[in-house]
């Protein structure tokens, strides 16, 4: 079997039942879905604060933020290999 792909109204109404107070077992039942897909698509819904497009617009500080995380990742791997050098070239002065 395929994996159906649902649209983000359909994602949404789901959800809106669910904050109704249907349960979510019902719900599944009643559309034919996994229950725990269901789940996935609420977190979903809250942490993007009800849009289910994969590709979000980030604002200019979210934009920001992981530009700063990303470099900071760097930084930290240069000094790691650069500290790894150090101790290698310190042993064979010895």
């Amino acid at each position: 079997m395929g994996r159906t792909q649902y649209d983000n109204e359909f994602k949404v109404m789901i959800v809106e039942l669910l904050n109704s107070g249907i349960k979510t077992e019902q719900v599944g039942n009643d559309y034919g879905l996994n229950v725990s897909m269901i789940s996935r698509w609420k977190r979903e819904y809250k942490s993007k604060l009800g849009d289910f497009s994969k590709k979000r617009v980030l604002s200019a500080e979210e934009q920001e933020f992981k530009a700063l995380k990303k470099e900071l990742k760097d930084v930290k791997e240069e000094r790691d290999i650069l500290k790894k050098a150090v101790s290698i070239f310190s042993k064979s002065d010895k």
